[in-house]
């Protein structure tokens, strides 16, 4: 490693997001306090997203030695969109989100890049890092993390350390079949969580409904929540089947793992209180009591900067595998 910009007792790290149209990178410390930012599109489809990870990081370090010369780090650490090898840190799949960038080798880039140590894993991964560290997870050893948003992702961490699997696709939670009859989904099966629960799930089964009533609406996520919390029917309806494919995929979460928290994020957890009290009914009803019995379900960790900060702190989170 470079003696440059190396320190492997630096109280910082760099965290990168990159999801399908923004990568945030930042200057993280060990408690989660974010020193300095900077973002750049991703531009999907126009550019090689592996390039424009570089410049973001480039980007970042430029202003970082304006402000704090001298400034040294303990090392990148990446969440990404799509599918991760986590021992080799590469992209093993990511969807038409972004075009090309199955396959790229990402963390042997930045290290030959940039000189540092580089943990890369999946960005739901690292959110659950987040709350693991900084949110709701704190002293907690079991715990299952979903995010609701375009897609469901997941994370699952067991006696105090993520589930990564053979390779790192552990997790994809979104992909649980909560109706083997149902909605087909991209992945090949059928009913998935996702096709429910998703914030794109939600508003194509909403403008489907209208559509059926001879009304061509085209509403997003949000105003299927203002339309369900005014009381109109149809938006009842729509929730009314998250909820239940939703509690339905948590319940069985529950039997699988036996977790202490499940913690629920991402776009669709945006609306609120409602949700949360009424998935928890849910979850109630359709789990053993047993096993249901003292498990939480909370929000997650509120902060545009979840992910990066989540990706920065596998910095320290993998120390003692470095």
């Amino acid at each position: 490693m470079s003696t440059e910009i190396f320190d492997p007792s630096s109280i910082y790290a760099i965290g990168v997001d990159i999801g399908g149209t923004k990568i945030n990178t930042g200057i993280v410390t060990e408690g989660g306090e974010v020193l300095l930012t900077h973002s750049l599109g991703t531009l999907a489809g126009q550019a090689n997203t592996a390039g424009r990870v570089q410049e973001a990081v480039k980007g970042l370090l430029a202003e970082a030695r304006n402000q704090r010369p001298g400034i040294r780090y303990k090392g990148i650490g990446v969440g990404s969109a799509g599918q991760v090898d986590w021992e080799d840190g590469s992209i093993r799949h990511a969807s038409g989100l972004i075009v090309g960038y199955s396959g790229t080798k990402l963390k042997r880039m930045l290290q030959d890049g940039f000189r540092l140590p580089v943990r890369v894993d999946n960005d739901v991964n690292v959110l659950a890092l987040t709350e693991k560290r900084l949110g709701a997870g704190q002293g907690v050893r079991n715990m299952i993390c979903l995010a609701l948003g375009t897609g469901v992702g997941g994370a699952i961490v067991a006696d105090g350390r993520l589930v990564h699997g053979a390779w790192g696709g552990a997790g994809e939670l979104g992909h649980m079949s909560v109706d083997f009859q149902g909605i087909p989904c991209i992945c090949g099966a059928r009913g998935c969580v996702e096709q429910y629960a998703s914030g794109t799930g939600i508003a194509r089964r909403m403008r489907e409904r209208l559509s059926s009533t001879g009304r061509a609406e085209q509403l997003d996520t949000r105003e299927v929540f203002a339309r369900w919390e005014a009381g109109d029917p149809l938006a009842a309806d729509v929730m009314n089947e998250t909820i239940a494919a939703l509690g339905t995929a948590i319940a069985s979460l529950i039997h699988l793992f036996n977790p202490e928290l499940i913690i629920v994020g991402g776009g669709v957890a945006e609306a609120g209180k409602l949700l949360m009290e009424r998935l928890r009914e849910e979850v109630s009803r359709r789990s053993m009591p047993s096993l249901a019995e003292g498990v939480r379900i909370e929000a997650a960790y509120r902060g545009n900067w979840s992910g990066m900060i989540g990706a920065a702190l596998q910095i320290w989170e993998y120390e003692d595998l470095e």
